[in-house]
């Protein structure tokens, strides 16, 4: 029975293989968040089989091959990041399960949703307050950054066998969603890993002509990394070059606002009319990534005599990373606007190929010192210091598509630089962690650049642990206070329909948070407090759509409190996540107040299937929705339209056949029920009722 299951679902993976495949450019699993290091698929509860017939083969192939046959699995690949080799070596097992599996759409992660353009790899933003925690140089535009992958989103391995991962998500019956992912590690000595990763997103969504290519997405990202240590531990080397290739269509949505209304509407809707057939965003980024660092005086270590477990704890580190990137920030039209898309144009009329190209030179320099007891253990007057210095140079260039006179005379459209600089920033960086007791741990963080273009940027951070056992739970306190320069789409801009020469200042964000987490009860409760200050946003004139940078002089206040509880009963589970936001600027920050997500299903065991069958709902109160402005990547502050909100329910069900984990899903299930469709954009309708898949591979040799 377990045979013929997989093989039903290697037939529907070869028959929605068919088109262009997408991919999410971030190569954790789905729902991962950034401070865990593993895939969120757990096997490490998996056991190798072990019955007569597995001992006859074993026998039969000892004989042939005259050695030991051995069944890798889960437990000889080890996993870490960046983040966790920050102040020590530390390794984790690999997870396996099925937690989020079916949520695989960086859109629609239950507890970081996002409002987009429709579908993956669009333009897309936070639906819930969260502002960027970042210092000096920014372009300003990142409507496309929840499909890139940055050099601190790769995890390292230490692999004792070859470790593959293949995952497949795609509709059934077409190609309105369709992601590919590839990821391979394997040791080539104990002490050295090397792997890669490939994704691929050909999307063609739910409202656009198919035979037009500019409309779909197309993403590629690759990308090559490795991690070396000395056999004595000391020396550590982090390596990665990741090449994203990202093309979004900016098609203004398509002409019909009343699509859900209208008796009129097309049988199929990538039939419907756009208002800028050929029209695309294209976001390039090329980067090589190398992180030194070398341990000086005494080693300690954690869990001594488990092999690849060990806890390395240093007392000094030196540290160095260079870093190079070329980003280059791409649009292009072709063909007039005939239905009024853009508010003007100061170049060509009905050809636009704006460019905006960044090259980023970087130089880290770290020092740290740790005291602690010769005892090796974590446990109290633990003292931690960390200094450094980062140099970031820049060049920029941008240019347009102008009409000029070439040598014969004749008029030509080419690219005209409008804009070239080169410059830099120095920061200052510095930490202070004072660890009481085990349970008690305050920690500090300074970064302030003090030379070049930013000066003046800084972020102070502050954060308090106070840790309980099991069931009582910890506290975490957090302050942190940031000054950021406006980005450069925001003060000095030229493009083919927008122009911008503004002089803003900083940018302010205090937040004070309080977080209560208790792992025995599954309970996640956080509240913050944000006061903004010069707060940047862009918007037009009232039912306009010339979008423009804009600053509010006055002080905005909001309050975000957010509570995750699980419950379980038996073989059912209710998981929920709730958000309570309050603002004294709704009309300002347009966001809803409440955001909840729930998932309820049943654990069963079916044959060899370890399987759960449920149903997803999420839901937000209404808000006043944000316009898209094409070609900058900006979503704005237009027309104050409120969209009716109702539930968004999803069927599904998923299981693990072995080492393959699977999941068959009907999105949207409930369309038709409350409304005929929905909006988190202005003008941009969202899916329709759509069956997908998805399956993920796993190879350990």
């Amino acid at each position: 029975m377990a045979n013929k299951l997989k093989y039903l679902f290697i037939l529907l993976i070869c028959a929605a293989a068919q088109g262009a495949f997408a991919q999410i450019t971030n190569p954790r699993f789905p729902g991962q968040r950034t401070d865990q290091p593993v895939y969120s698929r757990d096997t490490t509860k998996m056991r190798a089989r072990s019955n007569a017939s597995d001992n006859l083969d074993s026998l039969r192939k000892r004989e042939e091959n005259k050695h030991d046959s051995v069944v890798f699995n889960s437990k000889y690949i080890k996993v870490t990041s960046e983040r966790l080799l920050a102040d020590s070596i530390q390794l984790f097992p690999l997870d396996t399960g099925l937690v989020n599996f079916e949520n695989y759409s960086p859109l629609n992660q239950p507890r970081n949703p996002k409002i987009s353009l429709g579908y993956p790899g669009t333009a897309a933003r936070d639906l819930l307050f969260s502002p960027r925690k970042t210092i000096g140089f920014d372009e300003g535009l990142h409507a496309l950054d929840a499909y890139m992958v940055n050099p601190q989103d790769l995890n390292y391995f230490n692999a004792r066998a070859p470790y593959t991962l293949l995952s497949l998500y795609s509709t059934i019956g077409g190609t309105k969603e369709q992601i590919f992912k590839t990821l391979h590690t394997q040791n080539i000595k104990p002490n050295w890993n090397i792997g890669f990763i490939l994704n691929f997103n050909g999307s063609k969504g739910y409202y656009s002509t198919n035979n037009i290519i500019s409309q779909n997405v197309s993403d590629l990202t690759a990308g090559i990394f490795s991690w070396y240590h000395s056999k004595s531990k000391r020396y550590n080397l982090l390596a990665n070059f990741l090449f994203n290739n990202l093309k979004s269509p900016e098609t203004g949505s398509i002409l019909k606002d009343t699509i859900f209304k209208s008796a009129n509407s097309s049988f199929d809707k990538t039939g419907e009319p756009v208002r800028l057939p050929s029209s695309y965003a294209n976001w390039k980024s090329t980067g090589l990534y190398v992180k030194q660092f070398y341990y000086l005086g005494r080693i300690d270590s954690l869990n001594k005599g488990k092999t690849g477990t060990a806890n390395v704890l240093p007392t000094q580190r030196i540290g160095y990373t260079f870093y190079a990137n070329q980003r280059k920030y791409n649009y292009l039209q072709n063909g007039l606007d005939q239905y009024g898309a853009f508010p003007d144009y100061y170049f060509t009329a009905a050809r636009s190929r704006d460019s905006l190209n960044v090259f980023h030179l970087q130089n880290d320099f770290s020092y740290s010192f740790y005291l602690r007891g010769k005892s090796g253990k974590i446990s109290k007057n633990e003292l931690k210091l960390d200094l450094g210095l980062t140099q970031d140079f820049y060049k920029v260039s941008q240019f347009v598509a102008d009409s000029v006179i070439n040598q014969f005379g004749r008029k030509v459209i080419q690219p005209d630089r409008k804009q070239n600089e080169t410059f830099q920033n120095i920061t200052l960086k510095g930490k202070l962690g004072y660890r009481f007791s085990d349970r008690i741990y305050l920690e500090g963080d300074v970064q302030q650049i003090v030379q070049g273009r930013n000066f003046g940027d800084f972020l102070y951070d502050a954060k308090l642990t106070l840790a309980g056992g099991r069931k009582t739970g910890r506290i975490l306190l957090g302050a942190y206070q940031q000054s950021s320069s406006p980005g450069m789409v925001y003060t000095n801009w030229i493009s083919n329909h927008f122009i911008f020469n503004n002089d803003f200042k900083n940018q302010k964000v205090t937040n004070l948070s309080f977080n209560y987490i208790n792992d025995a009860l599954e309970l996640d409760l956080k509240a913050e407090y944000f006061l903004l200050n010069d707060y940047l946003y862009f918007a037009s004139q009232p039912n306009g759509i010339d979008a423009a940078p804009q600053q509010y002089g006055s002080a905005i206040n909001l309050l975000k409190i957010s509570i995750g509880k699980n419950l379980h009963w038996r073989k059912f589970n209710f998981d929920n996540y709730v958000v309570y936001q309050k603002t004294d600027n709704a009309s300002l920050l347009r966001t809803p107040e409440v955001y909840t997500f729930s998932s309820l299903y049943y654990k069963a065991q079916i044959f060899t299937l370890k399987s759960q069958f449920g149903v997803n709902v999420r839901y937000n109160t209404p808000y006043v929705a944000p316009s898209y402005a094409l070609s900058i990547g900006q979503f704005y502050n237009g027309q104050d339209v409120t969209f009716t909100s109702y539930p968004v329910a999803s069927v599904f069900f998923k299981a693990t056949l072995e080492r393959t984990n699977i999941f068959i899903q009907y999105d949207y299930v409930n369309q038709g029920l409350f409304s005929n469709g929905f909006y988190t954009v202005n003008r941009y309708p969202q899916l329709d009722r759509i069956l997908k898949f998805g399956v993920a591979w796993t190879f350990y040799n």
